[in-house]
């Protein structure tokens, strides 16, 4: 038996597909498109994404040219981590990033402008764009897709 082709069930099938895919995006949350403020920055040591995701851990620690995150886990291909400054609740200018290909401890991170004492910063994951050179316009945010939320985490500096 031949089949032949029907517009209207082409039509509809193309509908179908437009309107289930239209749910998929939309998911009915506007926490996709939100970014919240900074928490508290007297916390020492922050998680801010599941473990599934990536996980971001750094502990307040002494001014310098470089800044050490407790541990960063990611998936392969991994991430760039950056450290920003703050001003007020916003973020400011990357200070410095490097390169994660997967779970690390201890991860170093030289600056290019010291921190200073007594102010705050924050470590945020950035997805890689494929290039060599880590650039915060072409490299996205990392965000946890079940909050919404980009991976982050704030600490302060000390003498």
């Amino acid at each position: 038996m031949m089949n032949r082709f029907s517009m209207s069930s082409f039509a509809a099938g193309i509908m179908l597909g437009a309107l289930m895919a239209g749910a998929w995006f939309w998911r009915g949350d506007s926490a996709l498109m939100t970014f919240p403020s900074p928490p508290p920055l007297a916390t020492s040591t922050a998680e801010s994404i599941a473990p599934e995701n990536g996980t971001l851990s750094v502990a307040n620690q002494v001014s310098g040219d470089a800044v050490v995150v407790e541990s960063v886990t990611v998936p392969p291909p991994g991430v760039w981590v950056a450290v920003r400054e703050i001003h007020g609740t916003d973020l400011g200018n990357v200070l410095g990033a490097a390169r994660a290909g997967g779970p690390q401890s201890a991860f170093v991170i030289s600056l290019l402008r010291a921190t200073v004492p007594g102010r705050s910063y924050a470590v945020e994951l950035y997805r890689d764009d494929g290039g060599d050179v880590f650039n915060p316009s072409a490299n996205s945010v990392y965000i946890d897709f079940d909050t919404g939320a980009p991976a982050i985490v704030y600490f302060t500096t000390t003498d």
